[in-house]
């Protein structure tokens, strides 16, 4: 049941009245969310982007879930990358030590090497990804939303009692 709860949230977003550019916005931003260590400053100013911008919430919500996960996965990846740039990159060594003597950027923990090496990657894949979910949000509402909206099994769920009422739901939320 969770399962069928996170598709049908994923096609809530994707068939909601935000832009496509909102969406990708929202989803980029969980990714970096997600693929970061939590509790770093960089993650508390994207969180304040989040608030003040007009993004998907859901989108980033399901990109910071789905990329967390993820994230486990890549810690040895982001520990070497990391390590990379602190240690092995020696024209950067001044440009640490000097970012190192300001309060609010020591207390971001870049110099750990995994912060370092999963916000390097999450950089260096914000843009692509933005692009791709843009496209993608693009291309589902042109070309695959139809071909959804007509399968018997979409076509059940629609004339089922729970969607009448998840329906006057949303009704009073709006």
């Amino acid at each position: 049941m969770f399962g069928l709860e996170i598709l049908a949230k994923i096609f809530k977003i994707l068939r909601s009245e935000d832009s496509p550019n909102q969406i990708a916005w929202g989803f980029a931003l969980g990714m970096i969310l997600g693929l970061t260590p939590f509790w770093t400053v960089h993650n508390m100013l994207i969180i304040l982007i989040l608030i003040i911008f007009n993004v998907n919430l859901g989108s980033a919500l399901f990109a910071f879930a789905l990329f967390s996960g993820l994230a486990y996965l890549l810690d040895p990846l982001f520990h070497n990358i990391g390590y990379f740039l602190l240690v092995d990159v020696h024209s950067l060594h001044g440009l640490w030590t000097a970012l190192y003597q300001f309060p609010v950027i020591a207390l971001s923990r870049y110099n750990n090497t995994v912060v370092m090496g999963s916000l390097a990657v999450s950089l260096i894949l914000f843009v692509p990804v933005f692009f791709f979910i843009k496209f993608f949000v693009r291309y589902y509402r042109e070309h695959l939303d139809p071909i959804v909206q007509k399968l018997k099994i979409v076509k059940l769920f629609k004339a089922s009692k729970f969607y009448k009422v998840y329906q006057k739901i949303e009704a009073v939320r709006h």
